[in-house]
């Protein structure tokens, strides 16, 4: 018997918008008070040595190149100014070093060719290091 004619029924609801706002506090408060391990990383111990390290430094072959075209190596002037002889010094300069470093030291007013010579040079008789020597302005 259905004593509530004409009255009608309503269906329960849910609010599901303040339920949200809740869950997205909790949410963003966890993400604020966790603390990430990092359990992917290595702890690795590496073995130690008693004996001194080595200054094992490769020589140096210093070529100086003025702005007239006048070569030096290490300080020593050269007569002769053709790629050949200028190697051939080279080659003596390095002396038993397997791989010297070749440092050209060049004047500003330098013709490129000098450089050229010297770069030319060196890839003659193998030395393949070459580093130029610069100055920091004033």
């Amino acid at each position: 018997m259905n004593f509530q004619r004409g009255q009608r029924r309503d269906d329960p609801e849910i609010n599901l918008i303040p339920l949200i706002d809740v869950l997205l506090v909790i949410l963003i408060f966890l993400m604020v008070t966790t603390t990430y391990a990092r359990y992917a990383e290595l702890k690795i111990n590496l073995p130690t040595s008693g004996a001194e390290q080595t200054q094992n430094k490769p020589r140096q072959v210093e070529v100086a190149v003025d702005a007239s075209g006048n070569y030096q190596i290490n300080n020593t002037p050269l007569a002769l100014v053709s790629v050949d002889a200028l190697a051939d010094a080279m080659k003596r300069a390095a002396g038993s070093e397997p791989e010297p470093i070749v440092v050209i030291n060049a004047d500003a007013r330098t013709s490129h060719q000098s450089v050229i010579n010297v770069m030319e040079a060196a890839r003659r008789i193998g030395m393949s290091r070459i580093t130029f020597a610069t100055q920091t302005t004033k």
